[in-house]
């Protein structure tokens, strides 16, 4: 039997050694980052974390701040849920942020909107253009399939699993884990119908950029894409950075852009003027 296991006072003293230890994975207290935008100050950075391959995060951040996500070592795949954090009924909403904007293929200027017709988060910058909005995230039944095992805290964690984990972090439970969209992994909807997965290895280090227009809730899941036609579990780890930032403003050129999303906007901001 080990010292640590053998006495509370020197499992006590291991525990207290490890403090300032350092791993790839981690989130950074207080948050730091080298690399933020010009001109915006250290002491705004909200959140600094990098998620593991297999691994989740989650935060509350307030409206108007960036959130944005950088895919390290090219095969992150970043499952996302979002939550208005004052009212965690209503979410992301896939099937509306894809009517309602004609255009199931995300980028710089789109929106993720809600089911109520509000505008949750704005993309203001995407240098990777492979998102996915059709397959949802991981189960343990697909992860069992294809990899052999698929429980949460097996080698193979599935991106609902840990959905679980994030929200029940927020009080919230099973039925709230909704469809998500998977950014820095795609898919092609052929012309027959089927759907081509496009799920590289890609760059490393492209970046999304995403603007908060609510209070929010995002919870990620850093899994393999459920349809990744590779029969090892390959993914990477995942960068977050999060820092304040101006509320959007009425002549902002996402905000204007089209009058479905003006509407969307618009229904932001009579939500905020109670």
């Amino acid at each position: 039997m080990t010292d640590t296991l053998a006495s509370p006072l020197a499992a006590r003293d291991h525990a207290r050694s490890m403090a300032g230890t350092v791993v790839e994975a981690m989130p950074v207290l207080p948050p730091v980052a080298g690399d933020l935008p010009a001109g915006v100050p250290e002491n705004d950075l909200l959140w600094e974390e990098t998620v593991a391959a297999g691994g989740y995060a989650t935060r509350r951040i307030p409206r108007g701040s960036r959130l944005r996500l950088i895919d390290l070592k090219c095969d992150a795949c970043a499952s996302l849920l979002v939550f208005n954090a004052e009212m965690p009924t209503e979410r992301l909403n896939i099937a509306d942020t894809v009517k309602v904007q004609w255009n199931a293929y995300l980028g710089a200027g789109k929106l993720l909107l809600s089911d109520m017709g509000r505008v949750l988060m704005s993309i203001v910058e995407d240098t990777a253009e492979t998102h996915d909005c059709f397959s949802g995230t991981s189960n343990a039944a697909t992860n069992a399939a294809k990899y052999g095992e698929g429980s949460n805290f097996g080698p193979h964690p599935n991106g609902r699993d840990r959905f679980l984990l994030g929200t029940a972090k927020h009080g919230l439970g099973r039925r709230d884990v909704h469809p998500c969209i998977n950014l820095f992994k795609g898919t092609r909807i052929e012309p027959d119908g089927t759907i081509t997965p496009l799920v590289g290895p890609f760059e490393a280090g492209r970046t999304i950029v995403l603007r908060a227009e609510m209070d929010l809730i995002v919870v990620i899941a850093n899994c393999p894409h459920v349809l990744d036609p590779r029969g090892e579990y390959t993914v990477t780890p995942l960068r977050l950075s999060a820092w304040r930032g101006e509320v959007t403003l009425e002549g902002d050129p996402i905000r204007t852009s089209t009058p479905e999303g003006l509407r969307a906007f618009l229904n932001v901001e009579d939500y905020f003027r109670r």
